[in-house]
């Protein structure tokens, strides 16, 4: 626990963002934050940004900018990295996404095509639909986190970084579910020497950030160090970590759109999700061990937010179907189709459909952002550990062991501003309201 309006130390110096993955999220990012710098663009979609923040009472008219609130890096100060298993730079892994237009990406291409990933910690079994050359070798998985524990003290001594946090913005890997080789610290580094093949590559990289102080958040579904081991190491280093999956499409509309269903007492059958997709999330997740652990985290959302075994009449036994096709023609424009069976007034049945027609790595790239930066203020503040009050960000946000998730978008926006508000020594915000009335 932090004290209310704790010492932060200052944003001083270059942060170094480490991106797992030079993909569309990571390009989209990387050229979306340059293109911010030169000033091309404004930072749509990101809360460090663009967001305000409410302070005191509604009659006190103070709504700051939260990069004003709270020191948090200045985007000007921020120096990409990344690995990836493709050799392509920065400029040519942009182009191949697809995500940005032409014109754009040719006018932050001085800058994207300096930008060349590290080689890659990569395990074929984990994603079998990529093939990548640029992968590291070792003669075990311990070596393989030493050499990214050098990648990262290399990174921060030749860009002149004060501090570095490490996001996941790769692909999703295998189902996986903990074992005792993920229980403690002592078991999970014996399993990397003993190459243990129920340590995934995320992982690897999560030990690396852990060991050298970094804080690690993961924008993908996969355990990584959501497991009791990295958890500990991170407590014992007072290292913050966050994840899991950036909360983007079909799973950002239900928790707006469940919610309100909820408040207003409103019965539910059954939601059908669907979506197509043809990057290369797409591709990964046309493999069946990898949608899986898509499908686990897709599927948790409304059974927190709705509460079955507290609202029976209304929630329990609600067919919940989530389907992932993979479509090349589509690209990173993703379509989400929803179909929601819910009843109301005497059990008279309606319907809504969505057909959200969205841009995956664009709705992606603002939260890596945001996270980033938030995790570097976290550190600054002296907050380690699991930072649950980020999970505004995370399709399935983790949390202290036994503690179900909030997926409630607005409830988990209150907790994020209300965190930020502790931080600073403001008052909370309840919006009881009774000091207007008295």
């Amino acid at each position: 626990m932090v004290t209310k309006g704790v010492e932060i130390a200052p944003a001083t110096g270059k942060l170094g963002v480490l991106l797992v993955g030079l993909g569309a999220v990571s390009t989209t990012l990387v050229a979306g934050v340059e293109a911010v710098k030169l000033g091309l663009e404004h930072p749509t979609g990101s809360l460090t940004q663009m967001g305000t923040i409410r302070l005191g009472k509604r009659t006190d008219n103070r709504t700051p900018k939260i990069k004003d609130f709270v020191p948090l890096t200045d985007i000007n100060d921020i120096v990409f990295g990344a690995w990836d298993i493709f050799n392509d730079n920065a400029f040519e892994a942009a182009m191949n996404a697809g995500v940005l237009e032409k014109d754009l990406l040719n006018q932050v291409s001085e800058q994207l095509s300096s930008f060349k990933p590290m080689p890659a910690v990569f395990e074929q079994n984990y994603v079998k639909r990529l093939h990548g050359e640029n992968v590291k070798t070792g003669k075990n998985k311990m070596e393989l986190a030493e050499q990214l524990i050098e990648d990262i003290a290399r990174f921060k001594a030749e860009n002149n970084c004060e501090r570095v946090v490490m996001v996941w913005a790769a692909s999703t890997e295998i189902f996986l579910e903990a074992s005792e080789v993920h229980q403690t610290i002592e078991a999970f580094e014996k399993g990397l020497y003993d190459n243990d093949p129920r340590i995934a590559p995320s992982m690897i990289y999560g030990y690396a950030a852990l060991t050298a102080g970094v804080p690690f958040a993961n924008g993908a579904p996969n355990l990584t160090v959501d497991i009791p081991a990295l958890t500990a190491l991170a407590e014992k280093n007072k290292v913050p970590i966050c994840g899991k999956d950036f909360k983007t499409g079909q799973t950002l509309m239900k928790t707006i759109l469940a919610p309100g269903l909820k408040s207003r007492m409103l019965g539910l059958h059954g939601w059908y999700s669907t979506n197509i997709l043809g990057n290369r999330d797409g591709e990964v997740l046309d493999d069946p061990e990898n949608f899986k652990t898509k499908e686990e985290s897709k599927l948790s959302v409304l059974e927190h937010i709705l509460q079955p075994d507290v609202y029976p009449d209304l929630y329990e036994g609600f067919s919940h179907v989530v389907r992932i096709n993979y479509y090349p023609p589509r690209g990173d424009n993703k379509e989400g189709w929803d179909a929601i069976d819910i009843f109301g007034w005497l059990g008279y049945k309606m319907q809504i459909k969505i057909d959200f027609l969205c841009r995956d790595s664009i709705l992606a790239a603002p939260l890596a952002l945001d996270l980033a930066l938030f995790m570097d203020l976290a550190q600054r503040a002296g907050m380690k550990g699991v930072q649950e009050w980020l999970s505004f960000y995370f399709k399935a946000p983790q949390t202290a062991p036994g503690l179900y998730p909030e997926h409630d978008l607005f409830i988990q926006l209150m907790k994020l501003k209300n965190t930020l508000r502790h931080l600073k020594g403001e008052d909370l915000i309840t919006h009881l309201g009774l000091e207007y009335y008295d």
